[in-house]
């Protein structure tokens, strides 16, 4: 046995390997959608799991499915080609209890080491609660998670050593066995400790204690804390490790249960967040749906959802019932109320909104404006320029200091192809101008108002299109006619 290394990010065993069990059908889910594959904070509940073994240095992590297993089984691979994790998955059909699903994995383990098992329904379990486990197992001992429930029904009871019906039992002494709560007496049922569903064990210990379970019980099963009672009589150490936090235990069944473990972990990220100095007006009003980086001095105002990998840079405020996804923000930023930025880039003190929406491949450069209701697609946008107003950018270069007047419209599409439009440094965009592209407006150019643009605008001249004003001397407005 080697101690854990420092990193506590990525630690590793002489050998590690995670059994997951993911192959439930989760009926009260009443969804079509694997129960392990339904969102929490924008990742599946399985990504969760898979993601903790990363963390802990598996060097082979089996995942067992059953339920919907194709699309279970699609996921398993992707996400850990991602993650780097040594992954493979076993098919668990029929499903014949717990104990049945990790003899299904077994033959994919190797002797070596130490396993673990987890759900693929338990997402919130954290990586030192699991560290401390497999450091408890010490590859010697069948080291059991378990925690305390003042309302325990449904769950596992842990009995320990001079457990009674009238006995106090130290919380200390070793655990002799786990009853079902199908399966415990009244008495039993009032334990309050109960086993979460994880454990570490040795793995050579595991696979013939595998072998020997039997599914003589109330529900016909094949159970895998059955294997307690085979090593308190093969006289192994059976240790728990107590945890009081529920929420690292709690299990996915329903959307109520998703509901309540989102705003468990969705509270987890505020209050990390606010450790490292982030200003949030309401923590139990903000969604981190992937990961979230913050500089010094941000400010994140209420309703605000943050997608995939966002960063924002020092001092960045953004205002309240904003979406980000994919961005990235420089210091300074101010995002306005209602805005929507996706796959955007955004330039140092840059002013956002409200109601704008940055599309993919949004570029702006330092102190670049954007107002309300107006969209940029797949554009860059240099230094200094603005577009305040009620305007469509899209697949577009926009020079410095260039002011585009409210209402303009890149015209981008032939209806097959995209164009693009070039507007070169201190242009002055007119309101009410359609740029149709592919056309340039050359450096100092001004657009007047109105203007449909189908050719080039030459340098420092002012380019004008647009109809004749004229007055109809007599003319009268229709009048209704009456039936």
């Amino acid at each position: 046995w080697v101690p854990f290394m420092s990193n506590p990010s990525c630690v590793t065993t002489p050998y590690l390997q995670v059994v997951v069990m993911a192959a439930g059908k989760g009926t009260r889910m009443k969804s079509r959608i694997p129960k392990v594959l339904h969102q929490l904070a924008g990742k599946p509940l399985l990504g969760h799991v898979l993601t903790t073994a990363h963390q802990l240095g598996a060097q082979r992590c089996v995942v067992v499915t059953g339920h919907q297993a194709e699309q279970v089984n699609a996921y398993v691979q992707s996400e850990s080609e991602q993650l780097g994790l040594h992954a493979q998955v076993v098919l668990q059909s029929p499903q014949l209890g717990t104990g049945h699903a990790v003899q299904q994995a077994a033959p994919a383990l190797s002797d070596e080491g130490i396993t673990l098992v987890l759900s693929g329904d338990v997402p919130l379990t954290e990586v030192p609660t699991l560290q401390s486990l497999v450091q408890l197992c010490d590859g010697r001992c069948l080291a059991l998670l378990t925690v305390n429930m003042p309302d325990p029904s449904g769950y596992g009871r842990v009995k320990r050593q001079g457990w009674s019906e009238s006995a106090l039992v130290d919380r200390h002494a070793p655990v002799t066995a786990i009853v079902e709560h199908k399966d415990a007496t009244e008495a039993e049922r009032g334990i309050q400790e109960v086993y979460s569903g994880i454990m570490a064990l040795p793995t050579v210990l595991l696979k013939t204690w595998l072998s020997r379970l039997d599914n003589r019980n109330a529900q016909g099963e094949y159970y895998l804390t059955d294997i307690v009672k085979l090593a308190v009589a093969d006289n192994v150490p059976v240790v728990a490790s107590t945890i009081s936090d529920v929420s690292q235990v709690a299990g996915v069944n329903s959307p109520v249960q998703l509901a309540e473990v989102e705003r468990v972990l969705q509270q987890r990220t505020a209050l990390s967040l606010m450790n490292q100095g982030v200003r949030l007006a309401d923590p139990l009003r903000m969604d981190v749906r992937g990961q979230l980086v913050c500089e010094q001095d941000v400010d994140i105002d209420v309703n605000c959802v943050f997608e995939g990998d966002v960063t924002l840079g020092d001092g960045v405020s953004i205002g309240p019932n904003c979406v980000l996804k994919n961005v990235s923000l420089a210091a300074g930023v101010q995002v306005a109320a209602f805005s929507h930025l996706d796959g955007a880039q955004v330039g140092a003190d840059a002013r956002i909104g409200p109601f704008a929406r940055l599309r993919p491949g949004a570029r702006l450069a330092e102190d670049v404006h954007i107002g309300n209701f107006v969209e940029i697609k797949n554009s860059a946008l240099s230094a200094g320029a603005k577009v305040n107003h009620l305007s469509y950018v899209g697949d577009a270069d926009v020079g410095a200091k260039v002011n585009v007047g409210a209402g303009t419209i890149t015209c981008n599409y032939d209806g097959v192809n995209k164009h693009r439009t070039v507007i070169e440094d201190d242009a002055f965009i007119g309101s009410d101008t359609q740029l149709v592209a592919p056309v340039r407006v050359a450096r100092g150019a001004t657009l007047g108002a109105g203007t449909t643009l189908t050719k080039d605008a030459p340098a420092e001249q002012l380019t004008v299109s647009r109809a004749r004003q004229i007055t109809i001397p007599g003319w009268k407005r229709p009048v209704k006619i009456k039936k």
